[in-house]
């Protein structure tokens, strides 16, 4: 089960740009890679599901009420993300948004409700409609909802 502390102690992505960026982002404390551009990225922390240890990356995000809303679109590939298939075996996940820490329930959106979060955010990355159609699958939308406590 990850929450909020994991965020400091998690193995990094092994794409060496993401755990650069990643580890950036925590060591600002959200002031570097929150924001580059106008697209906005947090911090999530992950269980794995083979290993049981906190895992994290960096993701573009938008927001959809009180939800943070990400993409696993893993550049298109015909594979979901290891972040996703982590999430779906414990949905307890840590998330930093800024500066801002909170462990959240993380949930694959339903049909319906991807099919109005997808132009969101391809509103805020473009290259989404591009990775889609590099691939087969349907690229899951995630709902991050903070966990209150």
């Amino acid at each position: 089960m990850a929450v909020a502390a994991d965020l400091d102690r998690a193995t990094d992505s092994a794409w060496d740009w993401v755990a650069e960026q990643t580890r950036a982002y925590l060591a600002s404390d959200g002031a570097e890679g929150h924001e580059s551009d106008g697209v906005f990225t947090l911090l999530l922390a992950t269980t794995g599901r083979r290993t049981g240890e906190a895992r994290r990356t960096c993701l573009i995000y938008g927001t959809a009420g009180d939800d943070f809303v990400v993409v696993a679109s893993k550049g298109g590939a015909d594979e979901d993300p290891a972040w996703l298939k982590n999430l779906q075996a414990n949905p307890s996940v840590g998330v930093q948004v800024g500066p801002r820490r909170f462990t959240a329930h993380a949930r694959v959106a339903s049909p319906a409700e991807r099919e109005s979060l997808w132009p969101l955010m391809t509103r805020t990355f473009p290259l989404y409609d591009e990775y889609a159609q590099k691939t087969e699958r349907v690229i899951p939308i995630v709902l991050l909802t903070p966990v209150a406590g």
